[in-house]
This record gives C-alpha cells, structure tokens and sequence, in this order.
C-alpha cells in the first residue's frame, strides 16, 4: 500500500510533506504526491517536478531511501477535493495526508473546501495537518 499526500502551494504544505513522510516510514511504504493543476505544458510540468522535488528533499530530511512519486493531473472541473480523492484511489492509498488552511466563518459559509471535500468523500483515512497558531 501507498501513504498518499496532497501537494499544494501554500503555508502547510511542508507540515504535510514531514507528515507523510513519517507515515510512510512508519509504515514502512513508498509516497505518492499528489498534485492537481488546472492545466499544465510541459515547461510547467518540469516546473512543477523541481518545486516538489525540492520540497521532498527538505521533507525526507533523513529519510533519503523512501521512495516517492509525483502524480501531476489536471483538473478541468473545480473539485480539487473529488479529484484527489479519486487519484488516492487510483495510487492505492492507504492514508491520505493533506494540508488546512484557516478560514474566517463567512469564508467557510460562503466557499467550498478541498479539504472538506477530501474528509467526506475519501475512502481511507485522512490525516489533516494545519500550522500551529502564531
């Protein structure tokens, strides 16, 4: 089995990454990172690997033998949740890690969350990570 994390830009990102990884030694498992895009050319693409291979080399520390692989799709539709829950199927997940982000409570009335979506509609485990309060 696979310990799959979600893979964005943004403040948790590297929080998720330490944490995935923890999970996958524990587990003793290989990583799958999931990245959703809206659309992608390959000058992107090889973009978009460097910055994620970079964030896994901060990430592994040293845990340099785990393997891991980057799942980059896009996304025409606007559920990134429903697409990341789909390709931790597709990858075999048997955890899925994923970043939070704070959001004030108009903005949770108002917008849709990724990370809801992946809570309600994922068929393993969740793990949520958020930053610490300042």
């Amino acid at each position: 089995m696979t310990v799959a994390v979600a893979h964005q830009v943004s403040p948790t990102t590297a929080i998720a990454l330490r944490e995935a990884v923890r999970e996958a030694c524990n587990r003793d498992t290989d990583l799958a990172v999931l990245h959703v895009v809206e659309s992608v050319d390959a000058d992107r693409t090889e973009a978009y690997r460097a910055g994620v291979a970079d964030d896994m080399e901060r990430a592994l520390g040293k845990e340099l033998t785990l393997e891991w692989k980057l799942h980059l799709v896009t996304s025409a539709t606007p559920s990134i949740g429903g697409k990341l829950v789909a390709l931790a199927d597709q990858v075999g997940a048997e955890l899925l890690v994923i970043g939070a982000r704070r959001r004030s409570p108009v903005g949770k009335a108002i917008l849709g969350s990724v990370t809801q979506t992946v809570i309600l509609e994922a068929n393993v485990p969740v793990l949520v990570v958020k930053a610490p309060l300042p």
